[in-house]
């Protein structure tokens, strides 16, 4: 080998630095912790599924599959996120758009009353939401007091209740990824459709709802996953026509103690979440999605 071929690729070695180094060795804790945290677990639990109680095999997700209580309860839980989902983009869209077109002050303390909710316990809220809607809660009492009605309504144990506090509780990642978003939205472009001859709602439908797209898709996405795995919100407020497939999962390791089928039904969980991203991934790029929530 000649001598400048030998400097040059010892000059092409040289540049071959270590695979991790600088400051990107800070984040080989946090890949060790969610391995032994997440991916492991999770690997237990898929060998789980087809090797528990006795044979392997794909007995537990025969058994899913062919009980109808079983298909009723998952269906019912992408019943539940589905509304939930609609119910928080009803509710947060305005809200958004109304923090993105007010001075930044006022938006300042719309965002506080967003974020105030993550200060308390989900189960505190959940329980919050008992005391107002149970017979003998606040707007029952006052109702009644007030005589507009006779009996109480039935506002708990059902499923307006179950998306009431569900609705309450995911509302915030609906909200701020929606503001991430319509907060760089230049005003100037609803302006210059003015100019053109759009109405104020025809310049809002064709140029602002459009452009919040990414914002709507990450908040929709965000919710609708989350509502999926939900467990204590279902169980104070609903009953057993809004069990979902979490409350079954707890009830397979805390009663029956049939760990293979609620290890199955956690991996058919976590299989149809990725088959939603993966759908969604068909109609809209994941990476501005989770850009819009990084931002939010």
């Amino acid at each position: 080998m000649s001598a400048p071929a030998a400097v040059k690729e010892g000059a092409g070695r040289a540049k071959r630095g270590p695979l991790i180094s600088g400051w990107g060795s800070l984040a080989v804790p946090l890949l060790v912790l969610l391995t032994l945290a997440f991916l492991v677990p999770m690997f237990l639990i898929i060998v789980r599924s087809v090797t528990d109680p006795v044979d392997v095999g794909l007995g537990n997700y025969v058994t899913f599959f062919t009980n109808e209580a079983d298909m009723r309860v998952l269906g019912n839980t992408f019943y539940i996120a589905v509304i939930c989902t609609v119910a928080c983009l009803a509710v947060g869209y305005p809200y958004a758009y109304l923090m993105a077109i007010v001075p930044q002050r006022v938006a300042g303390i719309m965002l506080v009353f967003v974020l105030v909710p993550f200060w308390s316990s989900l189960l505190v809220r959940t329980f919050a939401w008992e005391v107002i809607l149970r017979d003998t809660g606040i707007i029952n009492t006052l109702l009644l007091n007030l005589k507009v009605i006779t009996e109480p309504l039935p506002l708990i144990r059902n499923t307006f209740a179950v998306i009431l506090g569900m609705s309450q509780i995911l509302l915030p990642f609906m909200v701020l990824p929606l503001y991430s978003v319509m907060q760089r939205i230049d005003p100037e472009l609803t302006r210059a459709a003015a100019n053109l001859g759009a109405g104020p709602f025809a310049a809002f439908r064709r140029v602002f709802v459009p452009l919040s797209f990414p914002g709507v898709t990450a908040g929709c996405l965000l919710v609708f996953v989350l509502a999926l795995g939900f467990y204590i919100t279902p169980t104070i407020l609903g009953s057993a026509r809004e069990t979902m497939i979490s409350r079954f999962i707890a009830d397979q390791v805390q009663v029956r103690v049939n760990w293979g089928l609620a290890s199955a039904m956690a991996v058919i969980l976590m299989v149809l979440t990725f088959v939603v991203l993966a759908v969604a991934s068909r109609f809209v790029k994941l990476r501005d999605v989770y850009g819009a929530l990084g931002e939010s």
